[in-house]
């Protein structure tokens, strides 16, 4: 990219006192409650085979999900806050898109076995002992609801602890589920009610597992954000008095909440290089919240119409 007027929006002052004790605060919250969420994993992991539930199992696994999202949610905390180095020169926001997408896919793989497993006890019912299986998940809701505890306080300031929460509050969910399950089974006898269960909760988790996927695949095919529409940015700046060509715009973004832009602008002939890029950036940063954009101006374009939109 030429350097002819490049312009950076916003002035990175990311390490004031602010920023580093709501990171903090994020970060204790979030260790706390991974903590007690693996606590509950291993908790459930165990009751599922001591008590032959696959409806335990199947809790479990998306326990497992939350514990690496809550994971991601840590490592987007410690280690999304890095400074840019000259090896990485946005940081490294784009691990947390990594870690979700494969929590996403790690997801998938565990429903899928859930599915073909409660198939084969509806074929074959297997026993199981639904005060063991009632007791632990009553433990894992317990547990979830102090980890609720935890995370709420921290759920406006971070993006990372918002997801944290809403992870945790659908486990809490998926234990009542296992709960009113046991209970079921110990009324009725009905083995069924076990594999229904499991696949109930893998069900419920798919398309949020979906939405998660989506939107990481997007970020790393450099997609445009959710939200932001490139025919209405590039009819905003061509509106704009001295701005005769717009072209190369991409808008992208490194992480879920963080949008980046550039763009070539040929302008007219009587107009301000730098007043022309200093309104730009101004229109792309309020209106549009790209607040990295870098804006190069050109004048050689104009009246020549050599150069098509793009």
């Amino acid at each position: 990219m030429g350097d002819a007027h490049s312009h950076h929006g916003h002035d990175h002052a990311h390490g004031s006192g602010h920023h580093d004790h709501t990171a903090g605060a994020s970060g204790r919250a979030l260790t706390t409650a991974l903590i007690l969420t693996g606590s509950v994993l291993l908790i459930e992991l165990a009751g599922a085979f001591l008590y032959n539930s696959l409806a335990l199992l199947s809790d479990a696994a998306h326990m497992l999900t939350d514990v690496a999202a809550l994971a991601i949610a840590l490592m987007a905390v410690r280690i999304g806050d890095k400074a840019p180095d000259d090896k990485r020169t946005f940081g490294y926001k784009r691990f947390e898109i990594l870690a979700a997408a494969f929590n996403a896919l790690l997801l998938f793989a565990a429903a899928a076995y859930v599915m073909v497993e409660a198939v084969s006890r509806f074929r074959e019912p297997e026993p199981v002992a639904a005060t063991g299986m009632m007791i632990v998940a009553a433990l894992g809701l317990a547990i979830n609801l102090i980890s609720m505890r935890v995370l709420v306080a921290g759920r406006g300031e971070s993006m990372a602890v918002k997801g944290a929460y809403l992870e945790v509050w659908s486990d809490a969910i998926g234990s009542v589920g296992v709960i009113l399950g046991a209970i079921l089974i110990r009324v009725t006898g009905k083995l069924w009610i076990d594999p229904v269960v499991a696949i109930g909760i893998a069900l419920w988790v798919l398309p949020r597992t979906w939405a998660l996927l989506r939107d990481t695949v997007n970020v790393l095919l450099e997609g445009v954000p959710k939200g932001i529409d490139l025919a209405e940015i590039r009819t905003a700046i061509s509106d704009l008095p001295g701005v005769c060509d717009v072209h190369d715009l991409h808008v992208w973004s490194m992480a879920i909440s963080d949008v980046n832009g550039t763009v070539h602008i040929a302008i007219t002939d009587d107009a301000d290089g730098e007043d022309v890029r200093l309104r730009v950036a101004r229109l792309l940063d309020h209106r549009f919240h790209i607040g990295h954009a870098t804006i190069q101006i050109e004048r050689d374009p104009c009246g020549a119409g050599a150069r098509p939109h793009r």
